[in-house]
């Protein structure tokens, strides 16, 4: 296999685009829009050429290569600490229970609360596959290197990390939950809010939304139904995102009520069981257990699949192929991991 994730670089712009219009929208971390996308890459282009190895307000956009013909098929994204230049706001789902005596009745009352409890944890996003390329594990490559990202980098991220999954969205690209709530104080459908989002951040969200807990109950029921659902497409992310240790803990997103999913970022099942070992030899004779590889140090990094023989005292053998996508040569050290 040919293809690697690598670094985003301004000549994948166009690319970058043309796959961000066939998001269908909601997709706010990759949105259509050419300035936005701009602002991206400049964003990551600084990210990557940071020389403080500390956490910060990062941005680091990655792409899907095809490296027999420089194609780009996929790309995906980690934030480095979220709540820092505007507050990352989330929908806590809480229970408020209350007991009448003289009716001598329980009431449990289902309950919204505007919170920012995720501010200064890293965020993996922006994950899209290109429809022609939803085969042969590209897309478990994709998801996963932004964890061997973060192993090889890991004083530049939090103790927690999210991702956010795309909630339910007709097939007007209207959202049953938006409309229920916030489509009622902005004067703006979900689309328009969506992409102002996009391009501005949430301040307009901290100007307008109410501040007060909101009852589910006082929602019509397209809209219950929908809270914490991820959109039809992003099932088979969530299903990645819960076997990497990712959990849903009753936290949705204010725009489509599309579920968050957060863990302690020593406890993602890559960062935690990805091995580092020393490359002895470059071979083709060899019966290597086909791993997920990664190597380099932020501009420099690239991940792939690529055989692998170990040597079992921290060493190991590569096949030609994937040693050049990576840019190792005998002596230089890599990470892998099983799929």
């Amino acid at each position: 296999m040919s293809f690697r994730i690598r670094p985003a670089r301004n000549d994948d712009f166009q690319a970058i685009y043309e796959m961000a219009k066939l998001t269908g929208g909601g997709f706010t971390n990759l949105p259509p829009d050419k300035g936005a996308l701009v602002d991206k890459l400049i964003r990551s282009e600084h990210a990557f050429a940071k020389e403080a190895d500390v956490q910060g307000d990062d941005l680091f956009v990655m792409v899907l290569e095809n490296t027999e013909n420089g194609q780009i098929r996929g790309t995906c994204q980690i934030f480095g600490q979220v709540g820092t230049e505007w507050p990352f706001y989330s929908y806590r789902i809480s229970t408020l229970t209350q007991t009448s005596k003289a009716l001598g009745k329980t009431f449990r009352a289902e309950m919204l609360t505007l919170v920012t409890d995720f501010e200064g944890s890293s965020e993996v996003g922006g994950l899209f596959l290109h429809p022609q390329e939803r085969a042969g594990g590209l897309g478990l490559l994709l998801a996963r290197s932004r964890y061997l990202f973060i192993k090889l980098h890991r004083a530049r991220f939090g103790d927690k990390t999210l991702a956010e999954l795309r909630g339910v969205i007709d097939e007007k690209g209207s959202s049953p939950f938006w409309d229920a709530i916030a489509g009622r104080f902005f004067g703006m459908g979900f689309k328009e809010a969506d992409e102002f989002n996009a391009m501005h951040g949430t301040q307009f969200i901290a100007d307008l939304m109410p501040k007060t807990p909101i009852y589910t109950a006082m929602l019509p029921e397209s809209a219950r139904e929908v809270m914490g659902c991820p959109h039809p497409s992003g099932r088979a992310a969530m299903k990645m995102l819960e076997r990497e240790g990712f959990e849903y803990d009753c936290y949705i997103d204010i725009f489509d009520g599309g579920p968050t999913m957060s863990t302690r970022t020593d406890n993602i099942r890559t960062v935690r069981e990805s091995r580092e070992y020393v490359l002895t030899e470059i071979t083709e004779d060899m019966d290597g257990e086909p791993l997920m590889l990664a190597a380099g140090h932020l501009k420099t990094f690239a991940a792939c699949y690529g055989n692998l023989s170990s040597n079992g005292d921290g060493t190991a053998n590569l096949d030609p192929k994937s040693a050049k996508l990576l840019g190792l040569e005998p002596g230089d050290k890599f990470i892998a991991m099983g799929r």
